[in-house]
């Protein structure tokens, strides 16, 4: 079974998992070995899933500002724990390819393989909701036709991007490609960097 087979599976499965629960607040029960890729891929789509909704939340026009205030604080602590679990994936991709010797006029990736599963996850999202909607037999019918057509759009999106992961993961294999990672080094989030954090632990 291929990688990114695995990958959509895996996501499909946490998001129903999430689904059944219904609870922002749960911590996912991981199937799958402590720190292992597929943990990880389990966990990514799981903070995706919270992400979500929260994100829903937030678009209320009648949210009390306190609220919206509670809310953005967590978003911004998982758009982090995203970040860092993509690294994680990365570093085990890095791994696995760490004895490939690049073949002459190998080329650059414009982005790491861990940041292309991350767009795969949050497709899966879109594709589970869209079909909620293009499925609702409480919605009129050109509202479920729209849907599907957009649905339609992000099923061959999934393909297409299953598909270029796979190329890549082949080009690193073969060497075709150079497999490198740049952190992202949020700054914001760094008392030392981000200069209203700094300020706050000098007083």
């Amino acid at each position: 079974m291929s990688f990114t087979v695995e990958c959509n599976r895996i996501f499909w499965d946490a998001t129903l998992a999430y689904r059944r629960l219904s609870n922002l607040n749960d911590t996912p029960e991981n199937p799958y070995p402590t720190a292992s890729l597929f943990a990880l891929l389990y966990e990514k789509n799981w903070v995706d899933n919270v992400q979500w909704d929260l994100e829903d939340l937030i678009r209320n026009p009648d949210i009390d500002p306190a609220e919206a205030l509670t809310l953005k604080r967590k978003i911004d602590a998982l758009n982090q724990r995203r970040t860092d679990t993509v690294e994680q994936i990365d570093t085990l991709f890095l791994q696995q390819f760490a004895s490939v010797t690049p073949a002459e006029g190998a080329t650059l990736n414009t982005e790491s393989p861990a940041w292309a599963v991350d767009r795969l996850s949050i497709l899966n999202l879109k594709i589970f909701h869209m079909q909620k909607q293009a499925t609702d037999l409480a919605a009129s019918p050109e509202h479920r036709a729209r849907c599907q057509q957009k649905l339609d759009v992000l099923l061959e999106q999934r393909v297409d991007l299953s598909t270029a992961l796979e190329q890549l993961l082949e080009a690193y294999a073969a060497g075709t490609k150079v497999m490198k990672t740049y952190r992202q080094m949020k700054m914001y989030n760094d008392p030392s960097l981000n200069p209203i954090l700094r300020g706050k632990e000098n007083h």
